[in-house]
């Protein structure tokens, strides 16, 4: 399996994950890429959110942010242990079919913080769970998210 490595999102990235948000397989499920850039750009400055580039060698294959999963009102996260870290990733046109080996490497190292980790991909965005499940996550549970919207909820445990 390929090495993967992790830093930290600069503001100097951020024309470079307004081309990912817009790639259709990302729009798909990160709909209106000028709104979520600048949810992104916001989280820059929030301590609670931790933003990173995923590598693969030199090259950037996805953008992954996680927090405490209780930090921000979500009640599908309700039932989840008080150190729980939730996930949400999206993957740069160079990392399709990487994105079960670099989520596994990233929940590796997230796994020494936390007893589980959490990821809440759209029930019908069968690709990302495809590589979740590939990344050692599992779980089928369809909730409403803080916004109403369905989300399958997939957890990795410690």
């Amino acid at each position: 399996m390929p090495d993967y490595a992790f830093r930290p999102v600069r503001r100097d990235d951020l024309p470079m994950l307004a081309e990912w948000l817009r790639q259709p397989r990302v729009a798909a499920f990160w709909q209106d890429p000028d709104h979520q850039l600048a949810l992104v750009t916001e989280d820059l400055d929030n301590p609670a959110m931790r933003q990173l580039i995923a590598l693969h060698g030199d090259r950037p294959v996805g953008y992954a942010q996680h927090y405490p999963a209780h930090h921000w009102p979500a009640p599908h996260f309700a039932h989840l242990p008080s150190d729980a870290i939730a996930i949400d990733v999206f993957a740069a046109p160079a990392g399709f079919g990487h994105g079960g080996a670099w989520l596994r490497a990233l929940g590796d190292l997230l796994l020494g913080q936390a007893t589980v980790l959490v990821i809440d991909p759209d029930p019908e965005n069968l690709r990302a769970i495809r590589a979740y499940r590939k990344a050692g996550f599992a779980g089928a549970h369809v909730a409403l998210d803080a916004e109403g919207h369905p989300v399958r909820i997939m957890t990795r445990l410690r």
